[in-house]
C-alpha cells in the first residue's frame, strides 16, 4: 500500500482518475489544497507525490504566494527521494526547481493531441504506446533540465515528459482529465478558443471523449509501475 498526496490547484479538477485507481489498490489518497495548507510532516509518510494541473504559471510567486511554500515542499520531496509525479503545471514546477527555465510557448496546445515516445525508456511508462493521442491545455514549455532524460514529445511542445532519475516524472499531458472537468473548463475559460494551429474547438474536443476511456487506462498503467516500485 502505498500513502499518497495530491495537491490539487482548482476547484473543478476532476480526482476521479486518482480516487478510483487509489480504491481499487488499496491505496490512501490525500487530496490537498497547496493554496491553503503545506505540512512538512507529510513528507515522513508520503510514498508519492502527485502535483496536478492548474491554470496559474509556476513564475507566477506575486501573484499566488502560496507557491513559495509549495515549491519548497516539492523541493524537499525530491531530494529525500520521494516518488514525484508532475502533471503540465506540476511537470513545469519540477523542471524549475531542477535548474530549467519555464516560459510562454509558441503555441498553446488545446483538445488531443498525437503524442510520441522517444528511445529514451522508463519503468513507470512500461507498457505504454510509442504514440498515443492524449487531453491538452497548456500555453507554458520549458527547457529539458539537465541530468533528466526526455521520453515524449509532440509537434508543438518538444517536452511533453521527462524523468530525473527513478522516482522523478513529469508528464506534460493530461491523461487524467474527465469528460465533466473538460466542460467546466470550456465554461471557465472560454476565452482560451481562439483560431490556432493547435487549438481545437470545444465540439471538436467533445466528438473524442470516448479516448478519456484510454486515458484512464494508460495513467493506472503508470500509477500501477509506480507502486510496484516502491
Amino acid at each position: 500500500m502505498m500513502n499518497i498526496i495530491a495537491f490539487k490547484h482548482f476547484a473543478f479538477d476532476d480526482d476521479y482518475a486518482f480516487r478510483s485507481w487509489a480504491s481499487l489498490g488499496g491505496h490512501r489518497l490525500d487530496i490537498k489544497d497547496p493554496a491553503l495548507e503545506i505540512d512538512a510532516k507529510w513528507l515522513d509518510e508520503m510514498d508519492l507525490l502527485v502535483i496536478c494541473g492548474g491554470p496559474m504559471s509556476v513564475y507566477e510567486e506575486e501573484k499566488y504566494p502560496w507557491l513559495t511554500a509549495e515549491k519548497q515542499f516539492v523541493r524537499q520531496a525530491i531530494q529525500l527521494g520521494k516518488k514525484v509525479l508532475g502533471i503540465c503545471f506540476g511537470a513545469q514546477m519540477i523542471a524549475e526547481l531542477l535548474g530549467s527555465r519555464v516560459y510562454r510557448n509558441t503555441h498553446k496546445e488545446i483538445g488531443w493531441h498525437s503524442i510520441n515516445r522517444t528511445k529514451e525508456q522508463h519503468p513507470w511508462l512500461c507498457g505504454m504506446p510509442e504514440q498515443f493521442i492524449s487531453f491538452q491545455w497548456h500555453g507554458d514549455t520549458f527547457d529539458l533540465p539537465q541530468d533528466t532524460r526526455l521520453l515524449a514529445s509532440s509537434e508543438a511542445c518538444k517536452v511533453q515528459a521527462f524523468a530525473y532519475g527513478e522516482h522523478v516524472m513529469g508528464l506534460q499531458f493530461h491523461l487524467e482529465t474527465t469528460a465533466a472537468c473538460m466542460e467546466s473548463m470550456f465554461a471557465h475559460w472560454s476565452s482560451e478558443f481562439i483560431q490556432a494551429p493547435y487549438i481545437q474547438t470545444a465540439e471538436q474536443i467533445r466528438s473524442q471523449f470516448a479516448r478519456t476511456e484510454q486515458s484512464l487506462t494508460l495513467l493506472h498503467g503508470i500509477l500501477d509501475q509506480i507502486s510496484l516500485k516502491c
